[in-house]
């Protein structure tokens, strides 16, 4: 039986940002289907099973926390880590208690991104 694919998600609105960390994440050995919204995943096909999830935290439209709940409710098994280059008093603890399973800032290492992909 072959190994499930591995997957990650990335919910980033800077371009940019969005292009370094696939690029990233592919070197690790990932498949990687990048969004600018949090709408734009939701309304994707693809399945979110046994994925995990780089969400931005501030981002345009649906917010972090509420994207977070929405995704928890319908693909419980998606580890969310919020990703964010602004902390904000009181983001990581609502990210936390919505379902995330890691809250970082950005930029995050390569070694740190590692740690966390595989883990």
């Amino acid at each position: 039986m072959e190994p499930k694919p591995r997957i990650v998600l990335i919910v980033e609105d800077d371009a940019a940002v969005s292009r370094a960390l696939s690029r990233a994440v592919r070197s690790l050995g990932f498949s990687v289907y990048a969004f600018e919204s949090g709408e734009a995943l939701l309304a994707s096909a693809l399945p979110r099973s046994s994925a995990v999830l780089l969400l931005d935290l501030h981002l345009p439209g649906i917010g972090g926390a509420e994207l977070i709940s929405a995704l928890a409710a319908d693909a419980p098994d998606l580890r969310i880590a919020v990703m964010t280059g602004r902390d904000v008093a009181g983001a990581r603890e609502a990210c936390l208690e919505a379902g995330a399973a890691c809250y970082i800032t950005k930029p995050i290492p390569r070694s740190d991104l590692a740690a966390l992909l595989d883990s």
